[in-house]
């Protein structure tokens, strides 16, 4: 072959690799997030591709994408006779057509379940959870993205290997990449084994054992369930708040999250999810928990809830649905708490909608994000957050405000593991929790105080001075967020 004809061949493999992706890609895939891919693509045709291969496709397919479609079909049949809303209790007007969708996108009611306050020193965290973890009697189910058998988490295992003496079944979930990275991995692992626990990482990558998937596909949900009675979630994973990472202790950087106690019949939801999830990895079928049938059952008693179940294994991103039917039904206050806060452009719609409806919008952001892409991304929506009249409260740095929740007026609350960003939108599996209990909308109010008493209001004037690299930056990094 001439070496003529090489420039040739070059230009149709770059012209066919573009006529495909404009055929391919948009399909069932948000506007913007098709712009990023395109844009990616026609600027670097081959490394786009290649790239676009390893991590363009935001479900997972397969095995689990049956088990969890088996799951939500079994969790659907069971409830098939359960209300949606409990008969002892009313939900607010407007609430009760999301707690609708919440049903219909997740087989999940809306159930009764009683808040024992929420939770924001890790320390105290760990506190608590032992205390339970020290009256089990039968299983402990712990599932969290990140762990560590550290300082701050001494107490937990410690309850968890006394409670093994007892006979209690431990059961450990954490996701694989972000856990592997942690200093003393090794030495956690085989002190799980030596306690007697067993345990299994989430969502692994090991291409030599057949383990394969989007790389960046991950189970980021932190839950804790004992006897099937108590249950704990919330924002923080089960590590020091310093995650063991030098360049943290040195700086004086540690995490701010938030965390909930629950009692009653919202148990059984977060056990369903850790069923579902110890299914996916294990194949192990826990019928007592799939059959709906808790051990130390439940009273009738609390205030309206529901959990959320979102991530790659739902093609519906029920988190997403559920915040934006929440901020249209603002009327009056409108509190949002979210470390990385990347939305897409309906939350973001009716966010800067509500803000010039008149609603009194406020959002708590990180003055200083922990991630460099992320951070910027987010910053890139600060201009026509503050120009629709959103107050952004900057929550001062070093610490890292991770917590994970908001409130509509003084109706309804939500507090989770999902930020309002496109990864917890559509690539990671999540956990939220929707309240309507006057004490847990008030326990969420409360913290929101807090801390905007301690963060510094960004103002327009002084958002709009800085540079022209830094703009640059922000707008690249939000381009390069929405490759999803």
């Amino acid at each position: 072959m001439s070496w003529v004809w090489i420039p040739f061949i070059i230009w149709v493999i770059d012209l066919i690799i573009k006529i495909v992706a404009i055929g391919a890609i948009p399909t069932n895939r948000r506007p913007s997030s098709s712009i990023a891919w395109l844009l990616f693509i026609f600027v670097l045709p081959v490394l786009g591709l290649i790239i676009f291969l390893l991590i363009g496709s935001p479900n997972v397919r397969g095995r689990r994408a049956k088990v969890q479609d088996g799951a939500t079909l079994a969790i659907a049949e069971r409830m098939a006779g359960h209300p949606v809303v409990p008969p002892t209790t009313v939900v607010p007007a407007g609430v009760d057509s999301l707690v609708q969708l919440n049903a219909r996108l997740t087989a999940l009611p809306c159930v009764l379940g009683v808040t024992h306050g929420v939770i924001g020193d890790a320390e105290e965290n760990s506190r608590l959870m032992a205390e339970v973890i020290d009256t089990a009697q039968h299983t402990v189910h712990v599932e969290y993205f990140i762990m560590a058998w550290d300082d701050t988490t001494e107490p937990v295992f410690a309850a968890l290997a006394r409670a093994v003496q007892r006979g209690v079944k431990i059961r450990i979930l954490y996701d694989h990449v972000a856990t592997r990275s942690i200093p003393g991995y090794d030495e956690m692992k085989t002190r799980f084994t030596a306690a007697g626990f067993e345990w299994y990482p989430m969502m692994p990558i090991q291409p030599l054992k057949g383990n394969w998937r989007r790389p960046d596909l991950r189970n980021h949900r932190k839950l804790l369930v004992v006897d099937s009675t108590v249950a704990f979630m919330g924002s923080q994973n089960l590590i020091t708040p310093s995650y063991l990472k030098p360049k943290n202790i040195k700086a004086g950087r540690a995490w701010k999250d938030l965390n909930i106690k629950l009692t009653g019949e919202i148990v059984t939801s977060l056990e369903l999810v850790f069923a579902t999830d110890w299914f996916s990895e294990t194949g192990e079928r826990l019928n007592k928990v799939l059959a709906l049938e808790p051990q130390g059952g439940h009273e009738p008693v609390g205030d309206p809830m529901q959990l959320i179940p979102s991530g790659p294994g739902y093609r519906t991103m029920p988190n997403l649905r559920l915040f934006t039917g929440l901020v249209h039904m603002a009327q009056h206050r409108l509190s949002l708490t979210s470390p990385y806060f990347v939305p897409d452009e309906s939350l973001l719609e009716a966010i800067t909608t509500a803000a010039y409806r008149g609603v009194a919008v406020e959002l708590f952001v990180c003055e200083e994000a922990d991630q460099f892409v992320v951070g910027h991304a987010q910053a890139a929506f600060y201009t026509v957050l503050l120009e629709a009249g959103v107050r952004i409260y900057l929550y001062p740095k070093p610490a890292v405000l991770h917590a994970k929740h908001f409130t509509v007026d003084d109706t309804v609350g939500v507090i989770g593991s999902s930020n309002m960003d496109y990864r917890s939108f559509g690539l990671d599996y999540e956990i939220s929790l929707m309240g309507t209990g006057r004490q847990f909308v008030e326990d969420l109010q409360a913290v929101a105080a807090e801390y905007r008493q301690v963060s510094r209001e960004l103002g327009l004037p002084e958002w709009k001075a800085r540079s022209r690299s830094e703009r640059y930056v922000e707008n690249v990094s939000s381009l390069v967020s929405a490759l999803q």
